[in-house]
């Protein structure tokens, strides 16, 4: 009698319907390994939280949470890859939420998705390829300083930032970055297949627009938080499970990432087993990091 009385207080209805799990995955920060004191956001930073996320028991789906400007091609791509492969290989539909900024390569990222969505005042787009550098050929000539630069292959100093820029140079990078950008536009082209509504010349142009005009363009499927649309398609006792991964130290002392680059030099000089020259190198890392996002205002 006791055991009937115990057994009819458990939640039986938990056990027959129970709530739905999807697995998280964060994707934040510039793409592209950036030297020996900031670890970028590459395949090889990534790929056991992808692993894990869609080798978990029972999901009903894999939810990327992204908020990167962009960065490397090739990193965007291969992490792209995976999470198409991972996705296909356990049948497991993903979905992508663009947090503060989904650009360029963070673009490229929320394209593995099998649906887009982001906020309305999220920063969406700029399918584009840049380079960009400086030249000094008449400051060195001012204070008479002498480069001297030997090489086996003709064509080994291209671009040298001492020389003045060479026409042919230029047309040969020029030729590389349209290849990149061709491959970008496949990628889109193939993964918003019969959703993009606008122009493919404004689309594909480097712009970047707002979340609404993202919507309109086709460029995202709708406009929602992670919490609010994963309620609405899996209940609202849905399970969000975070799969966490490796943080970088250096993100944690300079405060970098997630759009909030705010850089805490003092104390970088304490720390154990650093020189001067990772220090330096770290801090033109976090210069470069702050770069990728003050182009869209963040």
């Amino acid at each position: 009698m006791k055991l009937k009385k115990l057994l009819a207080k458990l939640p039986v209805e938990r056990f027959r319907n129970p709530p739905a799990k999807v697995a998280v995955v964060s994707l934040n920060g510039v793409i592209g390994a950036a030297g020996p004191m900031r670890s970028g956001l590459t395949l090889a930073s990534v790929e056991d939280q992808l692993t894990e996320a869609f080798k978990m028991d029972d999901i009903k789906a894999v939810a990327l949470s992204i908020n990167s400007p962009g960065g490397s091609p090739v990193q965007s791509d291969l992490i792209g890859r995976m999470i198409r492969d991972l996705a296909d290989k356990h049948e497991v539909k993903v979905w992508a939420f663009c947090e503060d900024v989904a650009a360029s390569g963070g673009y490229w990222l929320a394209c593995a998705a099998d649906e887009i969505y982001a906020m309305e005042s999220s920063v969406i787009g700029s399918i584009g390829v840049i380079s960009s550098g400086f030249g000094f050929p008449e400051l060195i000539k001012k204070y008479g300083i002498e480069r001297r630069v030997r090489t086996a292959g003709d064509l080994k100093s291209t671009l040298d930032p001492f020389e003045k820029e060479n026409p042919k140079d230029v047309k040969r990078l020029k030729g590389i970055l349209t290849q990149i950008h061709e491959n970008f536009m496949d990628w889109v082209r193939g993964r918003r297949t019969g959703k993009l509504k606008a122009d493919e010349k404004e689309i594909f142009s480097g712009e970047f627009w707002t979340g609404v005009t993202a919507k309109e363009y086709g460029l995202i499927d709708g406009l929602g938080s992670m919490h609010q649309i994963m309620r609405f398609e899996y209940g609202d006792k849905v399970k969000l499970i975070k799969v966490e991964g490796k943080k970088s130290w250096l993100k944690g002392v300079l405060g970098l990432g997630g759009g909030d680059a705010l850089m805490k030099g003092a104390g970088l000089a304490g720390l154990g087993g650093v020189n001067a020259a990772d220090i330096a190198g770290g801090m033109m890392a976090a210069v470069e990091e702050r770069a990728h996002w003050d182009r869209y205002g963040l």
